[in-house]
């Protein structure tokens, strides 16, 4: 399984390095003009899917109650999950009975053998989502349900989630067995079955819309002009000026959409294993490793320096890598040999760490959370328009 693992993070690296024209050589140049190709079969592809939606031969669903699509995009790196969490616990608190509807990508799956019959047979129709959290009580781990899922269920206790790839499946499930009246698509701007009322897009301040082509060319999973279908823009890691500027390009692409500005905010530090908090003055003047498996890992690690860490080790894997004993053992051992007196890590990598017997070298998570920059009214407004108040 980690042969497998770290062959697919070789290719991923090396896939991320073309296409950012990080290697170069006559084949690279080569390749990089084929996925060119595929990219413009692609876009078309995804406009003619559009095309079948909006004609009615592809059929959105509707379920009856309140659905909220949040969605971007690129392929990761938009801070989409605190975003998720923002909305779904205002909403809660407003009075709504709210289930998060995920894929949950990366969670463990059944076999491709074993898929393959589900689907020849219909089991896979009939087979219930998984549900991380009912809104009372958490009941599946990480792998089981997805880095992001858990972290969800885990932060919003009165919340349910559930992981389907099917999610008018899951939304159903949601309606009929929990009884939730208002859906939260996570991941949901190109999932078109399940029609939404709202729909939000993020857009990273840092890294717009990657190198500005169409997967597998670029990062984009559809054309920047598609922005236009949302209700709602979230400008997330606002830098100021940047921003602004953004904000002005958005509102060429999409007059109508209400946009706000949001930053990501550290709170404080946790240990992975005993649970401690710290304050993040803990970090001022503190030589620190940094260890992430996030899809831009610089956000993380200015971060820490901006707070005053020396981080004097950094350790870069592929989002969404699932830790081996070994590799956490590894760099506790490094961290000790280089008098590093704490690993830090991120909240999304937390929930994948294995336990470890013996940690000589504390690990804390950094808890992020969304601050609303501008356009808070409007946020405001949004809830009380889904919460009919």
């Amino acid at each position: 399984m980690a042969v497998k693992q770290n062959r697919q993070e070789r290719l991923e690296r090396f896939f991320l390095e073309v296409i950012h024209e990080e290697r170069q050589g006559r084949w690279v140049r080569v390749f990089r003009r084929f996925l060119k190709l595929l990219s413009t079969l692609f876009s078309a592809l995804i406009a003619t899917r559009l095309f079948l939606y909006r004609v009615g031969i592809f059929r959105h669903h509707t379920l009856g109650c309140q659905v909220i699509s949040i969605g971007n995009l690129t392929v990761g790196g938009t801070g989409k999950t605190p975003v998720v969490e923002v909305f779904a616990r205002a909403l809660q608190r407003k009075g709504r009975k709210v289930a998060i509807l995920s894929r949950g990508y990366k969670k463990v799956e059944h076999g491709f053998w074993k898929k393959l019959m589900d689907k020849a047979t219909g089991r896979e129709r009939r087979r219930p989502p998984r549900v991380v959290s009912d809104g009372q009580e958490l009941l599946l781990d990480s792998a089981m349900s997805g880095d992001e899922p858990f972290m969800l269920a885990s932060n919003l206790p009165e919340v349910a989630v559930v992981v389907d790839r099917d999610r008018v499946k899951s939304g159903r499930y949601a309606i009929d067995k929990l009884q939730c009246d208002t859906l939260v698509l996570d991941d949901g701007f190109q999932y078109l079955a399940l029609k939404p009322r709202v729909q939000i897009v993020l857009v990273d301040c840092t890294h717009p819309f990657s190198n500005g082509h169409v997967l597998p060319r670029g990062l984009l999973r559809e054309p920047i002009r598609n922005i236009q279908r949302a209700d709602f823009i979230f400008i997330t890691k606002s830098t100021g000026p940047e921003a602004e500027k953004l904000a002005v390009t958005l509102r060429q692409l999409n007059p109508r959409a209400e946009i706000t500005e949001c930053a990501h905010r550290a709170k404080f530090l946790k240990n992975v294993y005993t649970g401690e908090r710290k304050e993040l003055e803990a970090l001022k003047g503190c030589v620190v490793a940094a260890m992430s498996g996030i899809a831009i890992p610089e956000g993380f690690e200015n971060e820490l320096r901006q707070r005053g860490a020396e981080v004097i080790l950094c350790r870069r894997f592929t989002d969404h890598h699932r830790y081996t004993q070994q590799e956490v053992i590894d760099i506790i051992n490094q961290a000790r040999r280089r008098k590093i007196r704490m690993i830090v890590t991120t909240e999304k990598d937390a929930v994948r760490f294995p336990w470890v017997e013996r940690v000589d070298v504390p690990i804390y998570f950094l808890r992020v959370e969304i601050e609303l920059l501008s356009g808070v009214e409007d946020f405001n407004a949004c809830i009380a328009r889904i919460c009919f108040q």
